[in-house]
């Protein structure tokens, strides 16, 4: 492990504090930071965790977000990092740190599947698209902070054009990225439980809609948050002139599956702006 000097504290506070510029330089990051028993990529996980535990969304946080990409974290595992904190720190706090690591994280390009591997490698092993839609797929890709993934194919049946599913984090419970492209929906369906259930929809990327039975549709765009409780029947898609991308995870119940029904009314859908 290659050893970590600082200066930063000499630098901006070495005539005015030298005392605490000493502990920043020569404690904390001279041999706290260089102490072998945690690797680095390690240690800038546990400094971005504790910084949004407590709400610290300032330039030290952006030093460590770059620093954690310097000591190998993916764009990949950042936003799966963010996400998970995003439960016990609070949605703003997590955005704000995800607007500071959009910033670092640009040079990792393209529709990203769950296994690392960009979205040609996933066309390549069978569910492909015409080069029109990849082209419009990388260029939206590089309007969001999550990765894209593969082809939702084990769900297609149950979508009106074509979807793609990214696994985000697995824990506390599963998380996925789903992507629409314009003018995909899914199907009307319920989520049923015989205790908790139901559904949290947050939008990421895009322009979208979500509509429950016998009310009217709502637009979703980024920041948007549906809770969608068990046993009410409803869909979600992109609106027909807009790409669209919502987190998606199960509120944690009893007995807890999914009945797909019957596809969005064509006519109706073609009334959305």
């Amino acid at each position: 492990m290659a050893k970590i000097v600082q200066t930063a504290g000499r630098d901006a506070l070495g005539e005015f504090a030298p005392a605490f510029a000493h502990y920043n330089d020569d404690i904390l990051f001279g041999e706290n930071w260089n102490d072998p028993n945690i690797d680095l990529k390690t240690r800038s996980i546990v400094v971005i965790s504790v910084f949004m535990g407590r709400g610290i969304t300032d330039s030290s946080l952006k030093y460590h977000l770059q620093t954690a990409k310097k000591n190998g974290v993916t764009k990949n595992e950042i936003a799966a990092i963010i996400t998970h904190g995003a439960f016990y720190a609070g949605w703003p706090v997590a955005w704000a740190v995800f607007n500071m690591a959009k910033e670092i994280w640009t040079d990792e390009e393209g529709p990203v599947g769950e296994d690392g591997g960009a979205l040609e490698d996933a066309a390549a092993s069978g569910s492909s698209t015409s080069s029109t839609d990849d082209k419009g797929l990388s260029e939206y890709q590089k309007t969001i902070f999550f990765p894209i993934g593969s082809t939702n194919d084990a769900y297609a049946q149950y979508f009106d054009g074509q979807s793609y599913l990214a696994p985000v984090c697995g824990q506390p419970f599963p998380i996925s990225n789903v992507t629409f492209e314009p003018g995909c929906r899914n199907h009307w369906h319920i989520h049923h439980a015989t205790k908790g259930g139901g559904q949290m929809l947050i939008c990421v990327g895009g322009r979208g809609y979500y509509q429950a039975w016998d009310e009217d549709p709502v637009e979703m765009v980024p920041g948007t948050i549906i809770e969608i409780p068990e046993g009410v029947k409803h869909w979600h898609g992109a609106a027909p002139d807009s790409w669209f991308s919502h987190l998606a995870f199960e509120i944690p119940g009893e007995n807890c599956s999914n009945e797909w029904l019957e596809p969005v009314d064509s006519n109706a859908y073609s009334t959305l702006k």
